[in-house]
C-alpha cells in the first residue's frame, strides 16, 4: 500500500498473514494482507474492536510471532525471516515494546532500577556503575518519577508510576521505534492524559516514532499522525488523523467515530449512533483492494463500493 512520504519509512509491513493453526481442520486467521509503513519520529496509530488484530500485529512485528506471509523491514533489515546477530543486535536496541499490563511486565522480584536497566547491562555491559545509575536516574526523571522510585519494588508504586517505569524501561537504549500495546488502557482517564503528554515529550527530543495500539479514539486523535482501521484482521483504512475523523469513507470506521462520547450534552443529544453489522453489510473484505481517496487517505473496497461510498 503506498504512502505519499517522500522520506524513507522506519518501518515497512507489505502483505502481513498471521494464522494460528489450531488442529487439523480449523486455523485462525487472526491477520489478512495487511500493509503499512511508519516514519521516522511519527506516531501511528493501530484502532479496532478487542480480536482485530492489533496486538497480534505488535507481536509480528517485534519477532514474537513468526510471520505466515509477509514481509517486515525495520532500517532496511528484512526481520520477518531469520536475521544474523549483528542484525538482532540492532533489532533489540532500536525497536521496544511498552505492554499493556505494567505490573505483569515488570518482575516482582527486581527494584525498579534493576528492571530499568536491564538493557543497559544486556547491550552496554563496558558502561560504569556511576554512568549506568546516572542514565537510569535521567529516564527516571524524564518519564515524570524520583531518583526514589529506583529503590521501590513494583508492587511499592501506582498504576501510572508502574507504566512510567516500563516507558523508561523502553527508552533506556534510545530506540527508534517504540510499539505501545494499549499501554493507557488499565489506567485512570487523568493518568493517562500524564502518560500520553510524557510520551508526546521524548518523541519531540528524541525523534521516537510510535506504533500506537488503543481503544480510546479521543487519545488516538490527540496522540497520533495517521490512523490505520482494523477489522477481523483486515485493515480497511488509513490516512492522517485529520483526513479519518473529519472524512470517513468505510461504514466500519463511521461506526467507531460515531461511538466516540462528548462531554457536551448538546452535541450528544444531536448526535447519531451508526450501526455496523459485517455479517449483514454484504461487505466482503476478501474482495476489496486499496483505492485512494485523497492525500495518504486509502480505503480498502470494491470499485462499486467506493463510487456507492464516495
Amino acid at each position: 500500500m503506498a504512502e505519499d512520504k517522500k522520506e524513507k519509512p522506519l518501518l515497512e509491513v507489505e502483505g502481513l498473514k498471521q494464522y494460528f493453526k489450531i488442529n487439523k481442520r480449523h486455523t485462525i486467521k487472526a491477520v489478512e494482507d495487511v500493509s503499512f509503513a511508519i516514519y521516522p519520529g511519527e506516531t501511528f496509530a493501530l484502532v479496532g474492536e478487542s480480536g482485530s488484530g492489533k496486538s497480534t500485529i505488535a507481536r509480528s512485528i517485534i519477532r514474537l510471532y513468526k510471520p505466515t506471509a509477509g514481509t517486515i523491514r525495520f532500517l532496511d533489515m528484512d526481520i520477518s525471516s531469520r536475521i544474523s546477530r549483528r542484525e538482532n543486535h540492532l533489532l533489540c536496541t532500536q525497536m521496544q515494546m511498552i505492554f499493556q499490563n505494567p505490573t505483569a511486565s515488570l518482575n516482582p522480584r527486581k527494584r525498579i532500577e534493576t528492571s530499568i536497566g536491564e538493557g543497559l547491562d544486556i547491550h552496554h555491559s563496558d558502561w560504569s556503575k556511576n554512568r549506568r545509575r546516572e542514565k537510569i536516574m535521567e529516564m527516571l526523571i524524564k518519564v515524570g518519577l524520583s531518583s526514589e522510585h529506583a529503590a521501590c519494588y513494583p508492587y511499592q508504586l501506582s498504576g501510572g508510576q508502574r507504566q512510567r517505569a516500563g516507558i523508561a524501561r523502553a527508552m533506556i537504549l534510545q530506540p527508534k521505534l517504540i510499539l505501545a500495546d494499549e499501554c493507557i488502557s488499565a489506567l485512570d482517564v487523568s493518568i493517562q492524559a500524564q502518560i500520553v503528554n510524557v510520551m508526546k515529550a521524548i518523541q519531540q527530543e528524541t525523534q521516537t516514532a510510535y506504533l500506537f495500539i488503543a481503544h480510546d479514539l479521543s487519545m488516538v486523535n490527540y496522540i497520533s499522525d495517521r490512523i490505520g482501521v482494523l477489522h477481523r484482521g483486515h485493515l480497511l483504512e488509513t490516512g492522517t488523523t485529520k483526513e479519518l475523523f473529519s472524512h470517513p469513507i468505510h461504514p466500519y470506521t463511521k461506526s467507531l467515530l460515531s461511538a466516540i462520547p462528548t462531554l457536551n450534552p448538546a452535541e450528544g443529544k444531536k448526535r447519531m449512533s451508526v450501526s455496523y453489522d459485517y455479517s449483514t453489510s454484504g461487505i466482503n473484505y476478501d474482495e476489496g483492494e486499496y483505492r485512494l481517496v485523497g492525500g495518504s487517505h486509502m480505503v480498502k473496497c470494491t470499485e462499486n463500493e467506493f463510487k456507492r461510498w464516495c
